[in-house]
C-alpha cells in the first residue's frame, strides 16, 4: 500500500517536471533567435535541443536525464527566460499597454 503510493507520488513528480519541460521548450521557441546572442546566451537551437532531450528523457523515463534535464529546465526558466525578456522588451509577442483611454488609433481625448 506504501509502496503504491510513493509510485503515485513519484508518477505525478514526473508529470510535473514534464509540463514544466514542455512549457520551456514552448517559450524557447517562441523567442526571437537574435535575443539569445544579445541576451549573452547560449544560440535557440542550442537551448531547443537541451529542453527536447528533457522532453523525451521525461517521456521515456530515463532517470539520469531526466535529472540533468531539469537543471537545464530551472536554468533556462530562472537566468535564460528573464534576460530574453529584458532584451526583447517584456512578452514574446506584440507588446500592449498603455493608459485606459487609448483607443486603436492612439489616445481618445473625448471630442476635444
Amino acid at each position: 500500500m506504501l509502496m503504491q503510493g510513493f509510485a503515485s507520488f513519484l508518477g505525478l513528480i514526473s508529470l510535473v517536471l514534464l509540463v514544466l519541460a514542455v512549457f520551456a521548450f514552448i517559450d524557447a521557441a517562441m523567442r526571437r533567435t537574435d535575443a539569445y546572442p544579445a541576451a549573452n546566451k547560449q544560440t535557440k537551437v542550442l537551448w531547443l535541443v537541451f529542453l527536447g532531450i528533457t522532453i523525451a528523457s521525461n517521456y521515456f523515463g530515463i532517470m539520469i536525464l531526466q535529472i540533468a534535464g531539469l537543471v537545464a529546465t530551472i536554468v533556462y526558466l530562472v537566468d535564460v527566460r528573464p534576460a530574453l525578456k529584458a532584451v526583447t522588451g517584456g512578452s514574446s509577442g506584440p507588446r500592449r499597454g498603455g493608459s485606459s483611454s487609448d483607443g486603436p488609433y492612439g489616445p481618445y481625448n473625448g471630442g476635444r
